[in-house]
C-alpha cells in the first residue's frame, strides 16, 4: 500500500497494493481494495466501499454507503479485470453505485470530471458519462449507455442499455428513455417523446441568442419537414454546415447505432430502424 500523506481512520481497511495520493482522507469504516487508486485530495467520508480496478480523480468526494468498482451486474461477466475510472472534482452522494466494465463492452466504465451523482443513482457497466453531468436521486443507467457532457437526468429516471444521450440535454424526472436523445434535446413528459430543446440549460451555460435560434431552426427542419430522417438530416447539414452546435446534432444522428432516435410525438415521423 502506498499512502503518501493520506489520512486513514483506524476503523477503515485499506488493502495492500492500493495507491493513495497526497491529502487523501479515508473515513470511518471505509474499505479500499488492493487495485484501487485514489488520487490527491480524494475524500471518502465514511462507510464507502471502493473495489476492483478503480481510479478516482483528484478532489472527488464520496459520501457514506457508496459502492464503487463492484463487479458488473451482467450474466456475461466472467471475472475479467475490467476497470472503473472516475474523474476529478466529482460529488458522489449516499448509496451511489458504479460498476466496472465487461469484455462484451470496452472493459471500462468511465465518468468525467465535475459530475454530481445524487442519492441512489447508478452507473452500470461499460457506460461513458461526460464531464459536468448531474444525476438526480435514483437516476439509473443501463449497461453500455453513453451520456454527453452537461447532461441533467432528473429523479427516478431510467435509461435503457445502449442508449446515447447527447451533450447539453435534459431528461426530466420519472422519464423512461429507451431511445437516443439528441444533443441539446429535452425529454420531460414520461415516455411522450422528444419535447423540444433544453433552452433553459443552454441559457444557463451562456449560449447566445443566435446560437439558440439556429438550433431551433435546425430542430424544426430535422423533425417537422418532409422526407425521411436521412434526407432531413442531410438538408440540415447543408444548411447549417458552419454551425458547430447544429453539426453536433447532425453527427449524432448520422452515427446512430443500437437504438432508434427519440422524436416528437406530433410529427408523424419515425426514426430509422434499429440495427440488426
Amino acid at each position: 500500500m502506498s499512502v503518501s500523506s493520506a489520512k486513514i481512520d483506524p476503523t477503515a481497511r485499506v488493502e495492500d497494493g492500493a495507491i493513495l495520493g497526497d491529502g487523501v482522507e479515508v473515513g470511518p469504516f471505509c474499505m479500499v481494495g488492493g487495485d484501487v487508486v485514489l488520487k490527491s485530495g480524494v475524500r471518502l467520508v465514511s462507510h464507502v466501499a471502493v473495489s476492483g480496478h478503480t481510479t478516482i480523480g483528484e478532489g472527488t468526494v464520496v459520501h457514506p454507503f457508496a459502492s464503487l468498482g463492484s463487479p458488473p451486474q451482467s450474466y456475461h461477466y466472467k471475472g475479467e479485470a475490467s476497470r472503473l475510472r472516475i474523474g476529478r472534482d466529482c460529488i458522489i452522494r449516499e448509496h451511489v453505485t458504479m460498476n466496472t466494465g465487461t469484455a462484451g463492452g470496452h472493459m471500462e466504465t468511465v465518468v468525467g470530471d465535475g459530475c454530481m451523482f445524487m442519492v441512489n443513482s447508478h452507473v452500470a457497466h461499460d457506460c461513458v458519462v461526460g464531464s459536468h453531468a448531474i444525476f438526480a436521486n435514483n437516476a439509473t443507467l443501463g449497461g453500455h449507455t453513453t451520456v454527453g457532457e452537461n447532461v441533467f437526468l432528473g429523479g427516478m429516471v431510467g435509461i435503457h442499455q445502449f442508449v446515447r444521450i447527447g451533450a447539453h440535454s435534459i431528461v426530466g424526472g420519472l422519464c423512461g428513455l429507451q431511445h437516443d436523445l439528441i444533443p441539446f434535446g429535452a425529454m420531460i413528459y414520461g415516455r411522450s417523446g422528444l419535447g423540444g430543446l433544453n433552452i433553459i440549460g443552454m441559457k444557463r451555460r451562456g449560449f447566445t441568442r443566435p446560437q439558440i435560434h439556429a438550433l431551433r431552426s435546425a430542430y424544426r427542419e430535422l423533425f417537422y419537414s418532409a422526407g425521411t430522417m436521412s434526407e432531413r438530416t442531410e438538408r440540415v447539414a447543408e444548411q447549417f454546415a458552419d454551425d458547430a452546435n447544429v453539426m453536433q446534432v447532425v453527427e449524432f444522428v448520422r452515427n446512430g447505432a443500437k437504438r432508434r432516435l427519440t422524436v416528437p410525438d406530433d410529427t408523424g415521423h419515425v426514426s430509422e430502424p434499429e440495427a440488426a
